[in-house]
């Protein structure tokens, strides 16, 4: 491992920025708005939920300069090594001509107050860079994570829908003036060197390779690693977290490649929902729909499945599915690798198999069998942008109306993602059909003694878990049949 005092390098609109001296958990946006007094960049929530924070990060996909929308407010800026921040001030021209998406936005009136404003200019940008005359659809997703509270969103929804139809290269745009440049000179800022930033108490460190951060861990397995941060950037901006020494792992490039086989797909652990959502949706389509609710467009820039399963949290989302499609993920250490079925690494609350010095290297899924009945639900207050109250994953194979294996498991049931062992006992065997089904939820009793908490009661988890059964039932049997209702008693 070649290590380095260094610096983060980073670009910021067009200026090339290198800080020696960064706190491991300062974030993106205490950095625009105190020290560069970049102050169109808002601070609303500070938990990556409101999006007045938004700011576009370009990164390098192999040869490729990615821009995505991000929440500056979770962003820690010693995960910016190697990247270019654009803020809301850059999109002018020097001669104060508006961009087309602000341009736009004046139009169509989609500002009022404005405090949101440069947010919702900032995540219309990046639709605009990626996506040619979006529709609706595409619009309503890249505003998920951006909230308003004056216009009603349809002035914005219109403003997005007359600017989509111009292209970046036939109007003004200074990223597609810049691209080529920018490109370069991230490319000269990228190495395999590991960057040590601070002291004991104060540690930032961005490995250069995985196997950098094998040996980083093997020095410091008590370190906080951080992939995307949208939750360990919550730690520290809601819990005041003392977090040191933190391990940035985001631009490690061996742990971004998603492989593709016919025995199923490796998911690097620094793979973001975004970068995963094309493949997983093709191979998995109902899992693809739950990718896009896990919060907004930013959020799914920057959180990774990766991270989600090393959090180990009974209410994290991908577990569940994950489990049910029998998935094993790969732990890596100075020692060597090695694998585990999914299911067995959630070993009880804040407890996984992950020993110290081993880091999540990859999810391995395995292809879904073409005769295999699979499909994922997530019960939340909110649809879109929303913690689940649980989440639950349905798995089943017939022979001809008898069901011969089946795999089920939540996640908010209890205080791991779970399988259901006594349901899947009550269905194996028998057929496919209501009757079985009725039965079979009762089993739920055996299997979950969920808690109720402000996200929902006990009682309505239970409930919910059952009909979840029965809706997977129906979807797949194709019959039509009488919702049993419960009695829930305090």
């Amino acid at each position: 491992m070649t290590q380095s005092a260094g610096s983060i390098r980073f670009i910021l609109n067009d200026r090339d920025i290198a800080l020696t001296s960064v706190s491991p958990t300062g974030m993106l946006l205490d950095f625009l708005r105190l020290e560069r007094r970049l102050t169109g960049t808002k601070e609303g929530c500070a938990e990556g939920d409101c999006g007045a924070c938004t700011v576009l990060v370009g990164r390098l996909a192999g040869d490729d300069l990615v821009y995505e929308s991000v929440n500056a407010c979770i962003r820690f800026t010693g995960s910016l090594n190697a990247t270019h921040v654009v803020t809301i001030e850059h999109l002018a021209a020097k001669d104060g001509v508006l961009h087309p998406v602000q341009q736009a936005m004046v139009d169509y009136h989609g500002s009022q107050c404005g405090f949101c404003t440069p947010g919702f200019v900032m995540s219309l940008y990046g639709l605009w860079l990626s996506k040619d005359n979006p529709g609706r659809a595409d619009i309503e997703k890249a505003l998920q994570g951006n909230l308003c509270r004056c216009t009603g969103y349809e002035p914005i929804v219109k403003a997005a829908e007359a600017v989509g139809k111009m292209r970046p290269d036939a109007v003004f745009d200074p990223l597609v003036k810049m691209r080529q440049d920018i490109t370069a000179r991230l490319k000269a800022m990228r190495n395999n060197e590991t960057i040590l930033i601070g002291d004991n108490a104060a540690k930032l460190i961005v490995p250069g390779s995985a196997s950098a951060l094998a040996e980083v861990l093997d020095t410091y397995p008590q370190a906080t690693v951080v992939a995307g941060s949208t939750d360990i950037g919550l730690w520290v901006t809601k819990q005041m977290r003392e977090i040191s020494p933190v391990i940035f792992i985001n631009g490690i490039e061996e742990l971004q490649s998603i492989r593709e086989t016919k025995e199923g797909i490796t998911i690097g652990a620094g793979v973001t929902y975004s970068a995963a959502f094309k493949l997983i949706s093709a191979r998995y389509p109902t899992f693809g729909r739950l990718l896009d609710r896990l919060g907004g467009e930013q959020v799914r820039n920057m959180g990774t499945i990766g991270g989600n399963v090393a959090n180990g949290s009974p209410i994290g989302d991908t577990p569940p599915p994950l489990i049910a499609l029998d998935a094993s993920v790969t732990l890596r250490s100075k020692a060597g690798q090695r694998t585990v079925p999914l299911e067995d690494y959630f070993i009880e609350y804040g407890r996984q198999d992950r020993r110290p010095g081993e880091f999540v290297e990859s999810i391995f899924v395995p292809d879904l069998p073409g005769g295999d009945l699979f499909s994922v639900y997530k019960v939340s207050k909110r649809r879109d942008e929303d913690i689940s109250a649980l989440c639950g994953a349905f798995r089943i194979a017939l022979n001809g109306d008898l069901v011969t294996s089946a795999r089920i498991a939540f996640g908010g049931m209890a205080g791991t993602p779970k399988r259901a062992a006594h349901v899947e006992a009550a269905l194996i065997g028998r057929l496919w059909n209501e009757e079985t089904v009725k039965a079979a939820q009762t089993a739920f009793e055996q299997d979950y003694q969920p808690l109720t908490d402000w996200r929902a009661t006990a009682a309505y988890r239970m409930l919910a878990a059952k009909n979840l059964l029965l809706r997977f039932f129906l979807e797949t049997s194709g019959e039509r049949a009488e919702l049993v209702r419960f009695e829930v008693t305090a």
